[in-house]
C-alpha cells in the first residue's frame, strides 16, 4: 500500500510507485472510472495509472501534485528537456558562427573554448549558447582573439626594449625565447651587449651571484612586429593533409613559420618542432589556442630553457 498525504492526486500516486511511471503518465482510473489527473484521492480507493511511451511531464503538473517527490521529479525532467533543446539550438548557433569565419565547430574546438571559459564541458557551453546565456561571438573571440584584435601603434623595431643604454645592443636568449608581454631581465656579456631573458628562465640561476651584470628591462608598450621566434613542440596525427592544415591554422593567426623540424615519426603520429614568429605573449596564446582546438593536434607545448648558447 502506498501512503500519500491528504490532497494527493493520481500523479502523486504514479510518482510514488516509480519516477518512470510518473513521467509517462497520461491518465488514471479510480475504482474503474477514468478521471482527470488533478482529481483528489480518498482513502480506500483503487487507483490505476495509464502510461504511454513518449509522454513527458508538463509544466502544469507542478500545480497538480502535492508530494515533494513528485514535484522534484517533474522539475528535474523539465530541466533536462529544456537543456536538450538548448543544446540542439546551441549546436546550430555554433555551426553557423564558425562557418561564417571559415572554421569548424568540432567537439575539440568547443571543448577547448569551454575550458577557457571555465565551463564543465562542450555540452554545457552549447546549452548556454542555446539559452542565450553565452554568445557565439564570445566563443569565437575566446578561441580566435585575432578576430577582434584592434590595431595599435606599432613599436619601433630597433628599440622594442626599455632600459638599455644608448650604446647598448641586445639579443633575445634562445634558452627561453621571451616575447613582449612577458617579464624580462637583461644580462650583460662583454663584447656581446645585453642578452634578454624571461624572468623565470632557469639559466638565470647560475648568475644570481653576479648582480652587477643584471639590467632592469621591460618591453615597450604598443603593438610589436611579428619578429619574435618561439619554438613549439607539436604532436599531430599521421594522416594525409594534416601538416598542411596545421600550417594553415598558424598562418590564419597572422604568424609566420620560420623553421620546421621533425623529431619523431611513428605509424600513428608525427612530432615536430615549429619555429613561429610572433608579436607578443597574446599572439602566442592565440596560436596555441587555435592549435589546441584542432582535432588532429594531439599535444602542443612551448619549448623553453633548452641548452643553447645565449
Amino acid at each position: 500500500m502506498v501512503q500519500l498525504p491528504r490532497g494527493a492526486t493520481p500523479l502523486d500516486y504514479a510518482y510514488a510507485i516509480h519516477t518512470r511511471i510518473g513521467n509517462s503518465c497520461v491518465s488514471a482510473k479510480i475504482d474503474g472510472i477514468r478521471v482527470p489527473l488533478w482529481t483528489r484521492l480518498k482513502n480506500g480507493q483503487s487507483v490505476e495509472i495509464i502510461t504511454a511511451e513518449g509522454q513527458r511531464p508538463q509544466s502544469s503538473w507542478i500545480d497538480i501534485v502535492s508530494t515533494g517527490r513528485a514535484k522534484a521529479a517533474i522539475r528535474r525532467s523539465l530541466r533536462e528537456e529544456d537543456r536538450g533543446r538548448f543544446v540542439k539550438l546551441g549546436q546550430e548557433l555554433a555551426r553557423a558562427a564558425f562557418d561564417h569565419v571559415g572554421r569548424k565547430a568540432t567537439d575539440k574546438a568547443l571543448r577547448t573554448a569551454a575550458k577557457m571559459l571555465g565551463l564543465g564541458d562542450e555540452t554545457e557551453l552549447l546549452a548556454r549558447l542555446g539559452s542565450a546565456e553565452l554568445t557565439a561571438r564570445k566563443v569565437l573571440e575566446t578561441l580566435y582573439p585575432e578576430l577582434s584584435t584592434s590595431q595599435k601603434d606599432e613599436v619601433d623595431t630597433q628599440r622594442p626594449v626599455i632600459g638599455l643604454g644608448a650604446d647598448q645592443t641586445f639579443k633575445r636568449a634562445q634558452c627561453c625565447q621571451p616575447v613582449p608581454g612577458e617579464r624580462i631581465v637583461g644580462i650583460t656579456y662583454p663584447g656581446r651587449g645585453v642578452i634578454v631573458h624571461a624572468i623565470d628562465c632557469r639559466a638565470l640561476e647560475e648568475l644570481e651571484e653576479q648582480p652587477a651584470r643584471w639590467v632592469d628591462l621591460h618591453w615597450q608598450p604598443g603593438r610589436h612586429a611579428p619578429a619574435y621566434s618561439v619554438t613549439l613542440d607539436v604532436a599531430i596525427s599521421n594522416d594525409a593533409g594534416v601538416l598542411g592544415r596545421i600550417c594553415t591554422v598558424i598562418g590564419e593567426q597572422k604568424a609566420n613559420i620560420s623553421d620546421l623540424k621533425f623529431i619523431e615519426r611513428k605509424p600513428d603520429f608525427y612530432r615536430l618542432l615549429i619555429d613561429v614568429d610572433l608579436r607578443d605573449v597574446e599572439h602566442f596564446h592565440m596560436v596555441m589556442t587555435a592549435l589546441e582546438a584542432e582535432t588532429d593536434v594531439a599535444q602542443v607545448g612551448r619549448v623553453r630553457n633548452v641548452t643553447r648558447k645565449p
